[in-house]
């Protein structure tokens, strides 16, 4: 049976990790480990992931991207999933990327949506149309492929064997996932899929500067893979690599 760890990287969220964490509790199909990733907390985090029976990793050096490459090194799984603290999955959550993984051999990375709860439907609509949707439709022409949503994906372990290396894991203020984003190979298949969703928390959203923080994270991103990774370098790639997988026969009839 395949087998799965939930990564949770977390700092000073010891309330909504208590929601997320029950809400894995009654996942009709329990992970196999739960990793919370604690980055330096100052509240009760730890003490709240050791008592729903997660695996505690400290990583005292601050930043999303550390944390959560730190919580995906330690997994022992073949899948890694991956949360956020305010995350609230539904019980068939495991079950759904399970059954994907299972019947998919060659999909490397599932990537989901999310649904806002708190704060006004105004905000949740900020953050539905304005980020993650803006995000989606620019992002996957630019990368080839959907672009991962870090708050709810999936990935083979080997996926993260080969990318780990190469991640931006010391850079605070850069988006962890579309970092990852550009660091997928040609050769690595990444589904996103609609309807697999988890709530999340508004908070990001709540106020302008909150949003436009979130934002300004995006050139940096970006600019980290400048020019070996812009559009035409990883179209020019991901031909390559096509062109090396035509049988010898088709590529005779071709030329």
């Amino acid at each position: 049976m395949t087998t799965v760890s939930v990564v949770i990287p977390a700092r000073d969220d010891a309330e909504m990790l208590e929601v997320c964490l029950a809400a894995l509790a009654r996942q009709s199909r329990p992970a196999d480990e739960i990793i919370v990733v604690d980055n330096g907390s100052t509240d009760s985090t730890a003490l709240v992931a050791r008592a729903a029976g997660a695996r505690v990793v400290p990583e005292p050096v601050p930043g999303i991207p550390q944390a959560a490459s730190a919580g995906y090194d330690a997994a022992t799984s073949e899948l890694i999933a991956r949360l956020d603290a305010d995350s609230v999955p539904p019980p068939d959550w495991i079950a759904h990327a399970v059954e994907r993984f299972e019947h998919e051999p060659h999909l490397s990375v599932l990537t989901g949506i999310g649904n806002f709860y708190g704060s006004t439907p105004v905000v949740h609509t900020l953050g539905r149309v304005v980020y993650l949707g803006g995000m989606l439709v620019s992002l996957t022409p630019y990368l080839g492929h959907p672009p991962i949503f870090g708050s709810n994906f999936v990935m083979r372990r080997e996926v993260w064997r080969e990318l780990s290396g190469e991640v931006h894991r010391t850079q605070r203020e850069i988006h962890d996932d579309l970092d990852l984003s550009l660091h997928i190979k040609p050769w690595m298949e990444v589904a996103y899929d609609p309807n697999w969703r988890v709530a999340i928390s508004a908070r990001p959203f709540a106020t302008f500067s909150g949003l436009k923080r979130r934002v300004s994270w995006v050139v940096p991103t970006l600019r980290n893979h400048w020019p070996e990774d812009a559009p035409w370098a990883r179209r020019a790639a991901r031909r390559r690599w096509r062109a090396a997988q035509e049988p010898p026969e088709r590529m005779r009839r071709a030329s």
